[in-house]
């Protein structure tokens, strides 16, 4: 039996708008469901049967989930483009028909593993902090880090006006030249990684992202994408209760 679902969600998922953006939207009375106009955000549909419209439009109906694992080349931005002319993402899948977009984002100058899809529902639990979402980087910091720092990183880091959340740290190795580290981290804030590692004394000058939830960036090759697994997608399913 097909689920009701908020028109914000569909409407999101479709690849129309954000949510929030839908929001508005309804509000506005730009959306109708079955001939009548919705202005309440939290209004219910099913998606494939109602006649949804935006704007007179009709909202097409689901699409074939896609679920893709993309190891992000350095220089590439995570949007579906970007107005001054930078390299995105989108522009490395090649012979993917259907419309994706980012599951969260990798900074202009981090690597690994980035997460697309046209699954709506899927990418915000992915990227909603209440799900604490592990995601694992391997950083590379100039200079010897001291126990103390390391320390600080596993408890805490107050960035701005709020504290990250307790992260594990594995010393992978360290010379007086670097210090190469394994973070998870559960929080998915803007340059996370590099502004801890700032806020105890010491600069990342390189990181890739190796794990996102249950999945692995393994030996994909940079640059490369490859298509989730059944197993792979059904696990992460599961992490966010959607299963």
């Amino acid at each position: 039996m097909r689920e009701r679902l908020r028109l914000n969600q569909i409407l999101s998922s479709a690849g129309l708008t954000s949510r929030r953006k839908a929001d508005e939207w309804i509000k506005r009375g730009r959306v109708v469901v079955n001939g009548q106009v919705v202005t309440e955000p939290g209004t219910r549909a099913l998606w494939g049967q109602d006649q949804i419209q935006v704007d007179g439009r009709p909202v097409p109906g689901p699409p074939e989930k896609v679920y893709l694992l993309l190891n992000k080349p350095f220089g590439y931005i995570c949007a579906l483009s970007d107005p001054q002319g930078r390299p995105v993402v989108i522009d490395l899948l090649k012979g993917v028909s259907q419309r994706v977009y980012p599951v969260g984002r990798l900074d202009f100058d981090t690597l690994g593993l980035l997460l697309l899809t046209n699954d709506g529902e899927w990418a915000h639990r992915f990227t909603h902090p209440r799900y604490r979402v592990p995601r694992t980087y391997k950083a590379t910091v100039r200079g010897n880090m001291d126990d103390d720092a390391i320390h600080f990183l596993r408890k805490g880091i107050s960035l701005g006006r709020v504290k990250t959340l307790t992260a594990k740290v594995v010393v992978v190795s360290r010379n007086q030249k670097e210090t190469l580290l394994r973070i998870t981290i559960t929080e998915g804030r803007s340059r996370q990684v590099r502004r801890m590692v700032e806020s105890v004394g010491y600069r990342v000058v390189h990181l890739i992202r190796t794990s996102f939830g249950r999945v692995a960036l393994g030996d994909l090759k940079v640059g490369a994408c490859r298509h989730l697994t059944r197993e792979e997608v059904q696990s992460m399913k599961r992490l966010v209760g959607m299963d």
